[in-house]
């Protein structure tokens, strides 16, 4: 059985083999040691835990997935958290991306719009020990107004096209990271950074496959 530090060394494979699309040969240290304290077999089912350190998405029911370790990896490294910030996730899953971002930031705010997905996932955060979460079950196209604005924003599904309501609520000189397409064979990851006067530019990364967001958008 693959076990952590063979996920990591093929995380940091992967990041050198993709380094000319991404401008990131070697992920931040910090970002690579908070991903060796999260059992990733802790956020898969039973029949899947001996597949947890392979680097690839696995199920984690009402049709959804976990990402690929490396994808979770480098969307955490392009987002460069700093401990201060305040940083959004959309699209809570099983709750490991959420275990990494939480590892980093002071408060973390994260939308689910699965009900029975976002009660397993908080059951099993709380049991991991995370306090530092604000929980929240809704459509994360519409973000958080209420909390905004946010440093950083991760999506972890896919979008059509950009959301305006996540952009709004992007604060100056904040990260955007989210997969961008219509359908799983051209999705890209795309960067999005707002500088001081509000203007955003976008960078596209690599293609990618993501499960596509769910909501009545």
């Amino acid at each position: 059985m693959v076990d952590i530090d063979s996920m990591l060394q093929d995380i940091r494979a992967e990041a050198n083999y993709v380094c000319r699309m991404t401008g990131r040969e070697k992920l931040n240290d910090y970002v690579l040691e908070a991903m060796s304290r999260v059992p990733r077999q802790h956020f898969v089912g039973k029949r899947f835990r001996r597949h947890a350190y392979e680097n690839s998405p696995l199920p984690i029911g009402s049709g959804q997935t976990i990402s690929q370790p490396f994808i979770v990896a480098l969307m955490t490294d392009l987002v460069a958290t700093k401990r201060t910030d305040k940083v959004l996730e959309v699209g809570t899953g099983s709750g490991y991306q959420t275990a990494i971002l939480a590892q980093l930031v002071e408060q973390l705010y994260t939308i689910e719009i699965i009900p029975e997905l976002a009660a397993s996932s908080r059951q099993r955060l709380e049991e991991e020990g995370y306090d530092n979460i604000s929980y929240r079950i809704g459509d994360g196209y519409y973000g958080w107004e209420a909390e905004a604005p946010f440093d950083v924003i991760m999506v972890t599904a896919a979008v059509e096209e950009i959301p305006l309501e996540l952009l709004d609520q992007l604060s100056p000189d904040g990260r955007m990271i989210v997969p961008v397409g219509k359908h799983s064979f051209s999705q890209d990851l795309m960067l999005l950074q707002k500088d001081g006067s509000g203007d955003v530019r976008s960078t596209r990364l690599l293609p990618v496959a993501f499960m596509p967001l769910a909501g009545e958008h």
